[in-house]
């Protein structure tokens, strides 16, 4: 496993230099889900919730997480994003109980992955469904939210495994 990459020499925090790295394409996959009640499931596929459509605008927000990246996390380079995707999966009972899953893609052509910025498109899309959902379900819990698979630069290809 390679070095902390955020920390210098004296162990201060940085920045990391991006500047000398050639300009790729880069893309970031990002999953996880938001488990809740059957009943809450079905006011969203319904489109029936007070605040309006729920994966509509948790698209919408996913999608302006991802561009607020930099503006979040201390350290992250701004990044001129070229793509965001988000996408939601209804599961409806089952072993895994009633959830929505989502799925951003983020994509950039540039020195630097764009990991965090799927990762805070998932975060923001979930935390969306729950502020619209809240009043009626306040038992729902986010899970697994994680990274799925990155493209481009020096370190390669990474598909996570189960």
């Amino acid at each position: 496993m390679s070095s902390l990459t955020h920390f210098d020499a004296q162990g201060q925090a940085h920045m990391v230099d991006v500047g000398a790295k050639p300009a790729t394409r880069r893309v970031a996959v990002a999953g996880g889900r938001i488990e809740m009640l059957p009943a809450t499931l079905a006011i969203i596929e319904a489109g029936t919730a007070r605040k309006g459509d729920v994966l509509g605008i948790a698209r919408i927000a996913g999608i302006q997480g991802a561009k607020k990246t930099s503006e979040l996390i201390p350290l992250c380079h701004p990044l001129a994003l070229t793509r965001v995707a988000i996408e939601f999966l209804v599961e409806k009972g089952g072993a895994g109980g009633s959830a929505v899953a989502c799925t951003a893609t983020a994509e950039t052509v540039g020195p630097t992955g764009v990991e965090m910025e799927a990762l805070t498109a998932v975060n923001v899309a979930l935390l969306t469904i729950y502020d619209m959902c809240k009043a009626v379900d306040r038992g729902m819990t986010i899970t697994g939210v994680r990274l799925l698979e990155k493209q481009g630069g020096k370190s390669g290809h990474y598909v996570a495994t189960e």
